[in-house]
């Protein structure tokens, strides 16, 4: 991409923002101090710091400064790589520029003048100079700011515009814009400029904002009104914030409550010190000389920071290193998954943080756009009804065979696929009513044509939905060519025609149809008319009944279908009533007073007595398993919203499409109140029916629309209480329309808001800014307290992905902008299922099962120093000697959890689809809470007296086969370590076994090669080679072969370790038996059964009644735009009929979608921006005719 920077005198009244973007959490300079900041916020890290402090004071000290330096600056050296490593990769974004003066995108300032070519991204928000284009108009593509694809029009001043591209006019530019700070606000701006001692006002029309695409302009100059944070687009995006699991959360909690207990444990051993000096310490001062004036009490001082130092083991720093290293598995298992991978555009699942794996494993309510995530952007006609005969097939895939030949029409666009012949042969044989419907369909629109080449035709639609019409009768044989202001051609089956534009009767919200009047090249004057049919069939001529009856028919198949439907109908005009007619429109279109209304009244008396035609089904196509996916995370109670920038009949057709909506709910509710009070009053009427059916499922439908923004942010502070999950029978549905979403989300109305949202299953949000989105999200967060997802595929997304705790970006149509902002990336909205079923669901399970055997074998370790103590004179001498302290969780019981960490499945993949609902644990915390923390911790005061007082009873008075005495400190501390090792490791083939559903060969290798490590590394430490090497740091030479060589040693640690384990045991026979959960049952069915097959990705139908409006998104104001007289136009390209019977010619098409579909813009899917050439298409100003 290119940008050209030209300077300009532009007034600058404040300190203004360079157009840099920052979207990563690091720079070099900071890298160090926040990445410190942020990892001591850990309580364990900063609990460790004061540790190493403590433990330089010989006095205390009873370890080696290494036991505590070594864990921790490994821990934070792995985790700050770690950081730097998703940071870099996440966040990394370049911007190039060059032209008349090449600039960065970041150093494009406010004043500046830039020019933008045709399909290049609007940079900062720029107030519109000049274009190529006739009366300064530009067409912009705003995907990226309110998901909607369909091009909009904006135009320049006519005094800034008479500047053209001449760059030494533009530099010499010297004006003053005064406008509104900077602000969210994507539909409203206000400004004025002043030039050459005059002032011009400034709204929307004339500024282009940051996010907008150039399309169909060949270049534009704009003036940087704002650049970088203060741009509107990011103004909508939040700040990048530090994501932590809930599982952090608690472990923090659960830190605390560790200390906690920590120094209870100290304070008890210091006062039994106490006890102990004042009552048996004299006996011992030959040989323990006290120093003088040290007292009882001072020495159980000491020895209660020397019991924090030994007992330290009971914070687990190298827990963190452990999780790091578990997350980081997790997260390749996500990046390798070839069941994620999309083969169409090469785009692989990609994780791009490693800190939130278990988190997917717990979502309770997901966040989805609709543009781009749940729909592919494409429009296919698919059905239509004909005078009585339906024609047409919704098919996913057919054979080749199956597809109608369009060689008889050169003009046909190559893309499009119809599966119906007998509508070709209908039209072939020259049917009278064929022919109309399909005339109607070349005739009754506002699309404008482009003709690059001969027979080279590319349409642009405001609408998608006309685009798939207009390129539908093109097809059959009905092209339309070029248009003026007031004729329009077409090529009729061969043949040239040009129809005369007498007048359009356009579309808006309440008439929900368009007309226009036109005059046929013999003279004929004719009304063409299609709209929703509810609105058409009020306007039929009696005589239409019974066509009437059989086309309702086909209106609900097609609606069942979850195609969106229009009706056609015409009738013929006297050309003397239409001159009257025409005059009074034109007497009504003059007047100051009340235009509209007489405007109405007019369309209204010439739309009337129409014949129908038939009706069209046209289907927004939904990406590949929308609906099965929805409907699996549904089954694992899994709330799905959808924030969308899109109009109300937009989203709720895909609602149904996708069977997020559903035709069996028992009332859809309505609040359109103007006014906070209103809106308040609506919602806690709508509440109260829906609370009376308390309570038994949650059932729901739901959806805003809103465009008005809150003037601040209605998230009050934290603290508050979760809001409780409610009940009902039935189902309801609830829409909020427009302004009224600003007013729910404001303080007073945003509690009886949600809880009325929550009690519904699917919420669809529309005409919602990118700052709303995020409320929205913030507020589920902050009232439910529930674990959040959002998933989007623009820069409108962006906010709501910063905002929940889970962001996805789906690599789609709108830019890289939500996949640069995300956590985990795909390419479709289907593999949503796969990374929370699967990839979250085992993530949460291995994570919890680690926590829990982890906490329980530290504790045990450290306990066992507890129980020492009574027997040592509490005298802070450790149990074990310190290489063993050392090593014990690095080397000797590390890989066996790890083990089961990174490769345990309680179920397979298949089964986690078949059976969804073993994805409800997580989100309820069955796994890892409180209340399993105390139980692990229970579980280890049991296992540390067995582990402590066996070994003592056997070798207390106990020799050996020699007659020696074995129970000397160095072999009570081997047999201790011996036991702990074996509990740890071998009986994890036993304990873990209950725990591990899927046993490897790397599982295996872990278990067994932790035991054979412990042996080689024992016995070489205890040799009598690194006794003479090194003295004071091994001191028990010959203390393993001396012990470990007695069989009563090695009866000891086989009934220590079946004593460990027997409860277990006896816990989870019992416990299956009795109360099974829903993951015993699974997996006794998947050790029985065969695995079931892959789910097929079939085509979900649903019977309704319901059809949807006209072309929902449209807009008005184009028929005006079409019929000005103003209009200028370039020469038009010689043409000829088109039509050969003879055979196909070979033409080069413009791309107009997938299976033929339309793609409102024209670029083919999955195809680089860039490799599309793209020309200028002429359009008009939107002025009234005033001849009309």
């Amino acid at each position: 991409m290119t940008c050209t920077r030209c300077p300009s005198t532009i007034q600058k009244d404040r300190k203004t923002k360079t157009n840099a973007i920052k979207t990563s959490k690091y720079n070099p300079f900071t890298f160090l101090p926040l990445n410190l900041f942020e990892q001591f916020q850990r309580i364990a890290n900063a609990y460790f710091l004061f540790l190493l402090v403590l433990q330089v004071i010989p006095q205390i000290s009873s370890l080696s400064w290494f036991t505590t330096v070594v864990p921790l600056v490994l821990v934070l050296t792995v985790t700050a790589a770690k950081d730097a490593t998703d940071d870099i990769v996440s966040k990394r974004v370049f911007f190039l520029c060059g032209a008349l003066r090449g600039e960065k995108w970041m150093n494009v300032q406010v004043g500046d003048i830039i020019k933008l070519e045709n399909n290049q991204f609007v940079t900062a928000d720029l107030m519109l100079l000049s274009s190529s284009e006739p009366l300064n108009l530009v067409y912009i593509e705003t995907a990226e700011l309110d998901g909607e694809t369909n091009l909009k029009v904006r135009q320049a001043l006519t005094v800034t515009g008479d500047l053209g591209e001449d760059v030494e006019k533009l530099a010499d530019f010297n004006g003053e814009v005064r406008c509104e700070p900077p602000n969210n606000r994507l539909d409203r701006f206000m400004g004025t400029l002043t030039y050459a001692g005059q002032k011009y006002p400034l709204d929307n029309e004339k500024v282009l904002l940051r996010g907008c695409t150039l399309r169909n302009t060949q270049w534009c100059f704009g003036l940087v009104l704002f650049g970088g944070p203060e741009t509107k687009l990011m103004q909508n995006c939040g700040k990048t914030t530090f994501k932590r699991t809930s599982i952090d959360r608690l472990m923090n909690v659960l830190v605390l409550c560790i200390f906690g207990f920590l120094a209870f444990m100290c304070t008890v051993l210091a006062i039994g010190n106490c006890f102990w000096e004042l009552n048996e310490g004299s006996n011992f001062t030959a040989f323990l000389p006290r120093q003088d004036g040290n007292e009882a009490t001072f020495s159980a001082f000491l020895a209660f920071w020397s019991y924090v130092i030994i007992l330290n083991t009971v914070v687990p720093i190298s827990l963190y290193v452990s999780v790091e290293i578990i997350r980081l598995g997790n997260s390749f298992y996500i990046d390798w998954d070839g069941k994620m991978y999309h083969a169409a555009n090469d785009t692989p699942a990609e994780a791009r943080t490693t800190t939130l794996n278990e988190e997917l494993g717990q979502i309770q309510y997901v966040f989805s756009d609709k543009t781009g995530t749940l729909t592919q952007n494409i429009m296919t006609f698919n059905k239509c009804s004909v005078n009585g005969k339906s024609y047409g097939e919704v098919t996913d895939s057919c054979e080749a065979s199956n597809k109608v030949d369009f060689s008889f029409n050169s003009l046909a666009d190559p893309r499009f696929v119809f599966h119906d012949h007998s509508l070709v042969e209908a039209v072939k044989l020259e049917n009278p009513e064929v022919h109309a419907f399909f005339r109607l369909l070349a005739l009754c629109h506002t699309v404008m044509a482009e003709e690059k080449r001969e027979g080279e035709l590319f349409y642009l639609a405001q609408s998608p939905d006309e685009g798939a019409l207009v390129t539908a009768a093109r097809n059959f044989g009905f092209v339309f060519r070029s248009r003026t202001p007031d004729s329009v051609s077409i090529v009729e089956m061969g043949r040239q025609r040009s129809y005369e534009l007498l007048a359009i009767l356009d579309f808006n919200n309440v008439r929900k149809r368009m007309s226009v009047i036109v005059r046929s090249p013999e003279g004929k004057l004719s009304l063409y008319c299609k709209g929703a049919d509810t609105i058409i069939y009020e306007r039929l001529h009696r005589s239409c009944s019974k066509l009437m009856d059989v086309t309702t028919e086909h209106l609900n198949e097609f609606a069942g279908e979850g195609l969106r439907t229009l009706a056609l109908a015409y009738k013929d005009l006297d050309e003397e009533y239409f001159n009257g007619w025409k005059r009074r429109h034109h007497e009504v279109s003059t007047s100051l007073d009340g235009r509209e209304g007489k405007l109405d009244e007019l369309y209204e008396e010439i739309e009337k007595d129409l014949l129908l035609l038939g009706a069209t089904a046209v289907e927004d196509k939904l990406q590949d398993g929308v609906p099965q996916t929805i409907e699996l995370l549904s089954k694992a109670h899994i709330k799905i919203w959808v924030l969308t920038g899109d109009k109300q009949e937009t989203a709720e057709n895909i609602g149904y499409s996708c069977n997020l909506l559903r035709e069996e709910m028992n009332e859809v509710f309505v609040v359109s109140g103007n006014s906070p009070e209103d809106v308040r009053q609506e919602l806690r009427s709508e509440v109260s029916p829906i609370g009376k059916c308390f309570p038994s499922h949650p059932i729901h439908f739901f959806v805003l629309i809103g465009s008005v923004f809150p003037p601040e942010s209605t998230l009050g502070n934290g603290g508050v209480k979760a809001m409780a999950d409610e009940a009902v029978n039935g189902e309801y549905g609830l829409v909020i329309n427009g302004h009224s979403l600003a007013y729910a989300l404001e303080r007073g109305s945003e509690l009886a808001f949600l809880r009325l949202a929550c009690l519904c299953k699917a919420v669809i949000c529309c005409r919602v800014t990118p700052l709303q989105k995020a409320q929205v999200v913030e507020l589920v967060k902050k009232h439910k307290q529930a674990v959040t997802l959002a998933i989007g595929d623009g820069a409108n997304d962006v906010s709501m992905i910063k905002a929940a705790h889970i962001g996805v970006g789906i690599s789609g149509q709108e830019g890289m902008q939500a996949v640069l902002s995300s956590d985990y990336s795909f390419a479709q909205f289907r593999f949503l299922q796969r990374l929370l079923l699967v990839h979250g669901r085992w993530s949460y399970l291995r994570m919890c099962k680690f926590l829990r055997y982890f906490f329980y074998k530290n504790f045990t370790f450290t306990f066992v120093h507890f129980w020492y103590a009574f027997f040592c004179g509490f005298s802070a001498q450790t149990v074990y000697d310190e290489w063993f302290i050392t090593l014990y969780n690095l080397v000797y019981t590390a890989l066996p959890v790890l083990g089961m960490s990174l490769f345990d499945q309680d179920v397979n993949d298949a089964w986690s689809f078949q059976h969804p609902q073993l994805y409800v644990p997580g989100q309820l915390n069955l796994y890892f809470s409180k209340k399993a923390f105390f139980k692990c911790a229970l579980h280890s005061c049991y296992s540390s007296l067995v582990l402590f007082f066996i070994p003592y009873a056997a070798v207390h008075d106990t020799v050996r086969d020699d007659g020696k005495d074995v129970a000397d400190y160095q072999s009570f501390a081997l047999l201790t370590i011996a036991h702990n090792c074996f509990v740890i490791s071998l009986s994890p083939r036993l304990q873990l076994g209950f725990e591990m559903s899927y046993w490897t060969a790397v599982n295996t290798f872990f278990v067994l090669g932790s035991l054979a490590m412990y042996f080689a590394v024992t016995f070489t430490m205890y040799s009598d080679g690194m006794f003479l090497t090194l003295p004071s740091a091994f001191p028990f030479i010959g203390t393993g072969r001396n012990s470990l060589n007695q069989p009563n040693i090695w009866l000891t640690i086989l009934l220590t370790s079946i004593l460990c384990v027997l409860p277990v045991v006896t816990y989870r026979f019992l416990f299956i038996q009795l109360c099974p959960t829903i993951n015993d049952k699974v997996q006794v069915r998947q050790a029985k059964a065969t695995p079931p097959p892959p789910p097929r990705r079939t085509r979900i139908r649903r019977t309704s009644s319901r059809r949807s409006g006209y072309a929902f998104s449209h807009a008005q104001g184009y028929g005006d735009l079409v019929t000005s007289g103003r209009f200028l136009r370039r020469p038009a390209l010689p043409r000829s009929s088109g039509f050969s019977h003879a055979g196909r010619t070979t033409t080069s098409f413009s791309p107009m979608g997938r299976s033929a579909g339309y793609s409102p813009t024209g670029r083919p899917q999955n195809a680089k921006v860039s490799d599309v050439e793209v020309t200028s298409l002429q359009m008009y100003k939107t002025i009234r005719d005033p001849a009309l």
